[in-house]
């Protein structure tokens, strides 16, 4: 009897023991072989500017914008992005105008000024993520975030006022199309929804906070334009987006074993 016992007892402790490898070499496993992802999107939305000719953000006075971009998730929080966003008028009459502001503002009652805009934008920004947005047990998968970084723009400008004479231009009232670069911040808010496995839906609403005064041409450096040196420009995008997300599971390092003392 005693002898059966200790054959039971043997048997439990050998299929504890058993059991314990497999479990532990399954948490090794997830451990050294974690998921990395990675998305590749295109987003819609609206460019905005905000300086001398509209000093204020107006909702009417975004342009079309494209984006494209692609997303690498380093963690489950922190996500590093790199872009390209372009934004062209579609109509000759889509321009950022001095005469909303005409009534309450008495430089651009005398203005009366308009800015063609088209820029093209190159950016590197950080994205921090408030939820584990790829725990695909979270139910609705959905994270808010911040981002910031840094950018470049290339921008084509045209600036014409209806009232006063340019300087030096011979008369004309027009400042044709000159084409600049300038170094931006953006940063800003956004949030995705995970539609799919693989498929995401994206929301986000930057300000780009400019270096210079002249994205509309108008600056402190011309005074008889009656602009604001002190006060840089702004510019926008919001937006929405979608993105395909790729999943690779790292390989684990080979195996080796504890080296000797003469190894």
């Amino acid at each position: 009897m005693a002898l059966i016992k200790f054959r039971d007892s043997l048997l439990i402790c050998l299929a504890i023991q058993i059991g314990s490898v497999f479990f532990s070499c399954n948490l090794f496993a997830q451990r050294l072989e974690p998921i990395s992802t990675s998305e590749i999107g295109i987003g819609i939305g609206g460019a905005n500017y905000k300086g001398e000719i509209s000093p204020n953000y107006r909702f009417l006075n975004n342009q079309p914008a494209l984006t494209v971009f692609y997303r690498r998730n380093m963690s489950d929080a922190i996500s590093l992005r790199g872009g390209l966003m372009g934004s062209h008028r579609i109509f000759e009459n889509n321009t950022f105008s001095d005469s909303v502001y005409e009534d309450e503002r008495p430089f651009h009652a005398f203005r009366e000024g308009e800015t063609y805009l088209s820029m093209l934008e190159v950016s590197a920004v950080m994205e921090y993520n408030f939820l584990d947005f790829y725990d695909m047990r979270q139910k609705p998968r959905l994270s808010p975030s911040v981002f910031i970084g840094v950018a470049g723009v290339a921008y084509n400008v045209k600036l014409e006022l209806h009232k006063r004479l340019l300087p030096g231009a011979n008369g004309d009232r027009i400042k044709p199309f000159e084409t600049k670069l300038a170094v931006v911040v953006p940063f800003g808010v956004g949030v995705k929804y995970a539609l799919s496995r693989h498929w995401n839906l994206g929301a986000e609403f930057g300000a780009r906070k400019m270096i210079t005064d002249k994205l509309d041409n108008l600056s402190g450096e011309d005074p008889v334009y009656l602009a604001n040196p002190h006060d840089n420009d702004w510019y926008f995008y919001n937006g929405i987006s979608i993105s395909y997300t790729f999943y690779r599971i790292n390989c684990p390092p080979v195996y080796k074993k504890t080296p000797g003392l003469l190894d």
